[in-house]
């Protein structure tokens, strides 16, 4: 396979992308290939790095968060590192970036009530100056990367 994505691949690739737990078998019919060739072509793509893992998504409301956010931080002078090493500790933050132009990070985060929101701002302020947005609802999560030809 030489980090090379066939046709083949990219349509296995899409379907555990769509659903991680699908039947290599189930797999196999869609793309003509016998259950054990998909599960080798999926071991080859996994020894590459191309498959990275597998994860359950977990539904926020019904975990009790009824706020989704993106938070914005611009770290003041001498801040950011401190900060970088603080947020791998916030179990709000479900996904954070570091990030080019004004604002130095961006984060993803789920909260209890109003309240919480409030309880975590502060103690983001000390680190620079924040903006916040709620997530009302998602256009578009997790869609499948499908890959170039040739890669």
């Amino acid at each position: 396979m030489e980090n090379k994505i066939d046709d083949i691949n990219r349509k296995i690739l899409r379907r555990l992308q769509e659903n991680s737990r699908e039947s290599f078998a189930s797999i196999g019919r869609l793309v003509g290939l016998t259950p054990p060739a998909v599960a080798e072509r999926v071991k080859k793509m996994e020894d590459l790095g191309i498959l990275e893992g597998y994860k359950a998504r977990v539904n926020h409301l019904k975990m009790g968060y009824q706020l989704r956010a993106i938070v914005t931080i611009k770290a003041f002078m001498g801040k950011l590192k401190p900060f970088l090493e603080k947020v791998r500790s916030m179990q709000e933050v479900i996904n954070c970036y570091r990030i080019t132009g004004n604002e130095n990070i961006i984060m993803e985060v789920v909260l209890l009530d109003q309240l919480h929101l409030e309880q975590f701002i502060d103690q983001l302020i000390q680190y620079g100056e924040t903006r916040t947005h709620i997530i009302l609802s998602d256009i578009i999560s997790d869609a499948p990367i499908m890959g170039n030809k040739g890669i």
